[in-house]
């Protein structure tokens, strides 16, 4: 059985869960969010430790298989009534805005659950899910929440979301992977989030995330992209809008 092991009572594994093997799992412009700045970068990720967490096999714990990244954050705030539309960007603010002014959380976000290819398709991702939601009631939050990027909706990305999340199997379960372990977890879908992940950059910028030649204007298939790159040359640059998922999760008692 998987452990999620947290960075603030293992800092051994911080380079390992930080480090290229795990990036080099996302596309490379998905890398490149402003936002994510915010969790990631050196000046910020020290606060999070508590909630950044290194995934282990227990016969081997020197070794991250995965790593799980989560945010506290006040939810039922003014203005926090509902799940941002910004989803993954909007959730990271709001992390970020709460602990510059001190305010108590009362909830968590998952932002990333990302295991080596040796443990996919073993029902690893549920395993990691469950023990986010366990750590949640360990630090005294009352919620639990994700915005989710469905595993396959890549393969799709001029449908759009709420099209795509609305799909069901014939047992009633999500037709994306990703959001029907999430379900099956006893997660229930709230809302999709529009603008979850917005990436800028210029048509430069792009070339070297991509390796694509962008010659010409419009919206633009990008492998890895949920949703098209809109492109302007006349601009120079183009800007990817991710929509994702917001699940909802009880915390155990």
């Amino acid at each position: 059985m998987l452990e999620l092991v947290s960075l603030r009572t293992q800092p051994d594994l911080r380079a390992q869960v930080f480090g290229q093997v795990f990036r080099a799992l996302w596309p490379a412009f998905m890398q490149e969010d402003p936002t994510a700045d915010l969790f990631f970068a050196r000046a910020h990720r020290e606060a999070y430790l508590d909630t950044a967490f290194a995934v282990v096999d227990p016969a081997r714990p020197e070794v991250a298989v995965g790593r799980a990244f989560a945010v506290p954050f006040a939810f039922g705030e003014d203005g926090r009534e509902e799940l941002p539309d910004a989803g993954w960007d909007g959730v990271v603010r709001w992390a970020h805005e709460d602990r510059t002014l001190g305010r108590a959380p009362n909830a968590l976000s998952a932002l990333e659950i990302t295991l080596l290819p040796s443990h996919w398709g073993r029902s690893a991702s549920g395993v990691v899910l469950d023990a986010m939601r366990r750590r949640a009631h360990d630090l005294d939050l009352r919620h639990f929440f994700a915005p989710v990027r469905p595993t396959e909706k890549h393969l799709e990305p001029f449908v759009p979301m709420v099209e795509y999340a609305a799909r069901r199997r014939v047992d009633g379960l999500p037709a994306d992977p990703w959001l029907r372990v999430h379900v099956r977890a006893g997660g229930a879908i709230v809302k999709v989030a529009p603008t979850s992940m917005v990436v800028p950059g210029t048509i430069a910028d792009w070339r070297r995330w991509t390796g694509m030649e962008f010659s010409e204007s419009g919206s633009i298939a990008v492998p890895g992209a949920l949703a098209p790159v809109h492109v302007s040359l006349e601009q120079d640059h183009a800007v990817y809008v991710e929509p994702n998922v917001w699940l909802r999760h009880t915390v155990p008692d």
